[in-house]
């Protein structure tokens, strides 16, 4: 009985030794390296174009150096590693840690920016989900709001824009799906949706138009000419106001068209000027050998 016991604790012994360097905690021994040659090594693979390693590798700067000001510099430089190898949710993570650790920092606003481009760059077509477009909104919508006059003010208000026209264009997509099966009220429900809630898209004509067309459908003329009526007289020049004139051509209280149309055709652009992701310059450099 002695010696099964004994056995017993022999074996549970060596499993636990087993299970502890399986963890890797004698997998290999710590060794302390100077904080230049750490980051510099990881801006050596980021310029490499091992975006993954050198995010790991100035994650690892601030492991071994946590109150060097490089640390500070790597927590930014992993997050931007991160963006580069296109993983979006680890490069939101690191930037909104910055942003916690250092709210006073000069580059929160550069990190803000890398959490709206994150889900910016993920941002699908209005016949898809677009729950990427409102994060995008909301998070460049923040930037413009703590730090309109920062460096990345002007890109964030124009990548907003694109994203709120976006957001538009999917309503007026489930609204023109609705009208062309005929549920008429919940078609009007989306396109009054944009006119309310996104005055400043280039999807407003086109919401007072089908307004006018689902009101005339489901015979409450009086709303489509108010519908058409303010079409008018904010969009006189409109083909989208031409078509709603045809409608309602017998009514007097309607505006003439104006003669020179606009084209139907969405805003344009590319969304931004991309080189601001660029990580700040002293970020970059990295400390003397």
């Amino acid at each position: 009985m002695r010696l099964g016991l004994s056995f017993l604790g022999m074996l549970g012994a060596a499993l636990l030794l087993s299970a502890c360097s399986g963890n890797g905690i004698d997998d290999e021994e710590y060794v302390e390296r100077p904080v230049n040659d750490l980051y510099n090594t990881a801006l050596d693979e980021l310029k490499n174009g091992n975006n993954t390693r050198a995010a790991a590798a100035f994650q690892e700067v601030e492991r071994q150096h946590p109150y060097s000001q490089w640390a500070t510099r790597g927590q930014i430089m992993a997050a931007y590693a991160f963006y580069q190898a296109n993983e979006y949710d680890q490069a939101i993570d690191a930037a909104r840690r910055f942003i916690d650790l250092h709210p006073g920092h000069k580059d929160v606003p550069y990190a803000h920016y890398l959490v709206g481009i994150s889900y910016y760059d993920r941002i699908s077509d209005v016949g898809r989900d677009q729950k990427m477009t409102e994060l995008a909104y909301k998070a460049f919508d923040e930037l413009i709001r703590r730090f309109p006059d920062s460096t990345y003010g002007r890109d964030a208000r124009l990548k907003a824009e694109l994203a709120e026209d976006h957001l538009a264009g999917k309503e007026m997509d489930v609204g023109r799906y609705y009208q062309r099966k005929g549920k008429f009220v919940a078609a009007a429900n989306r396109f009054k949706s944009v006119v309310d809630e996104y005055q400043t898209t280039t999807h407003v004509e086109e919401a007072l138009h089908r307004l006018t067309e689902v009101y005339l459908a489901l015979g409450v003329r009086q709303e489509a000419v108010k519908s058409a009526a303010v079409l008018g007289h904010n969009y006189p020049g409109s083909v989208w106001y031409q078509d709603s004139y045809t409608l309602l051509s017998d009514d007097a209280n309607l505006p003439n068209p104006a003669p020179a149309a606009k084209d139907r055709a969405p805003r344009g652009g590319d969304g931004g000027d991309d080189t601001l992701v660029e990580p700040p310059e002293d970020a970059q450099a990295g400390p003397a050998a």
